[in-house]
């Protein structure tokens, strides 16, 4: 007969540090939530907003592209304005980008930084 690998006294030992450490790991899934659903599950959590905002005197048209209705062609467009004629003094300017009318800029709007001549009417 073969001798088995603990005695029986450390087999109680063993036993008693195993249901220990299935009692903490119970107690530590029930506080995280256990089956009440205080546990977040990562695709049905709320999104967290955040403000996206952009400076369109140095923003690339990559991230110009991000910003809501404004595609590659209608970004690099606002890059190559600004190149030909120089920094956007106010929001209206950027309608001078062909592609660009009220609706668009109305939608842009809260992503974009304050510019230099709306700087001066808001002051510090």
């Amino acid at each position: 007969m073969p001798q088995p690998l603990l005695k029986p006294t450390e087999q109680g030992t063993v036993a008693t540090a195993i249901a220990v450490l299935l009692a903490v790991a119970l107690v530590a899934w029930m506080v995280a939530g256990g089956r009440s659903g205080r546990l977040i599950e990562i695709d049905e959590a709320e999104p967290v907003p955040y403000a996206f905002m952009v400076d369109v005197n140095s923003a690339t048209w990559p991230e110009l592209a991000q910003l809501p209705e404004i595609g590659e062609i209608l970004a690099r467009r606002i890059v190559e304005t600004r190149e030909q004629r120089g920094p956007y003094r106010t929001r209206e300017d950027l309608m001078e980008v062909s592609g660009i009318g009220r609706v668009k800029l109305s939608r842009m709007a809260p992503h974009l930084l304050p510019l230099p001549d709306e700087r001066a009417v808001a002051g510090p």
